[in-house]
């Protein structure tokens, strides 16, 4: 039998000892675990950016996985922590809805609240939730521990608030929704959308820059152009090649942007 993969996903940096923390109390559940880290560099208690990271990354992962995610603006709250079955994939999270962007359209997921203190650890911190229930809980599930021994079921959840974009025949308006490590920005308007204005030239705008340059990838233009293309995650992409376009435009999560035909 394989040994059980736990990966983690938090807020908490890399030079802190709250990661350490939480592999050792599930260590000492499970010495079998394997335990992966997907990243710990998630801006400080920034839903949208997890949400984002958690819909591109843990759907190339095996199903029998478990997912701990620690990014909880709300420790020490009223708020729940919550077992989900989305997709095929297993999560503890908090009840933040920083999973929620893995709904597939008109999927209903499994959610259980923890509720049963018999799998956490003792005492539990009011400040670190994830060390002392969402880490045993992932080390007991590793072990076979059936998820409907965790908590009841619940049918409502708190979700995202994901912006839609405006998809019009001539111009798509959206904005920014994700910043990777170069400085490319990801935006919320589909790939799809933006190809079907490909026959006609086009202006992209972002912050205070714009462009008229449509790639397929990187290498079709020339080093420090600002481009428009597809990202690998589907959705219209500013970059600059061989360069940052959050820096060149001054754009950020969030800010505005637009794909309009020249007349």
């Amino acid at each position: 039998m394989t040994d059980p993969l736990i990966t983690l996903t938090t807020d908490f940096g890399e030079d802190a000892p709250y990661v350490a923390a939480l592999k050792g109390v599930i260590l000492c559940i499970n010495a079998r675990a394997r335990l992966l880290d997907l990243s710990h560099s998630i801006p400080p208690q920034d839903l949208r950016h997890t949400g984002f990271f958690l819909k591109t990354a843990i759907p190339y992962f095996p199903r029998a996985a478990v997912h701990v995610v620690v990014v909880d603006p709300g420790v020490g709250s009223s708020r729940a922590l919550l077992y989900v079955e989305v997709a095929g994939h297993r999560l503890l999270v908090p009840d933040n809805g920083c999973w929620t962007p893995l709904i597939p359209p008109g999927a209903v997921p499994a959610v259980r609240v923890l509720a049963d203190p018999h799998y956490w650890r003792q005492p539990v911190s009011s400040t670190f939730h994830g060390r002392d229930i969402l880490a045993p809980v992932a080390g007991w599930l590793s072990r076979g521990v059936s998820p409907d021994l965790l908590g009841p079921p619940v049918s409502s959840w708190v979700s995202l608030d994901i912006p839609e974009p405006d998809l019009g025949a001539d111009r798509l308006r959206g904005e920014v929704v994700f910043v990777d490590h170069y400085g490319n920005l990801i935006t919320n308007i589909p790939g799809e959308a933006f190809l079907a204005l490909t026959g006609r030239p086009v202006r992209v705008t972002v912050g205070t820059a714009e462009t008229t340059v449509k790639v397929r990838t990187y290498s079709e233009a020339g080093r420090g152009t600002l481009v428009a293309l597809v990202s690998s995650s589907g959705m219209l992409e500013i970059a600059v090649v061989q360069g940052s376009a959050a820096e060149r435009s001054g754009a950020g999560m969030g800010t505005p942007v637009t794909v309009a035909v020249l007349p």
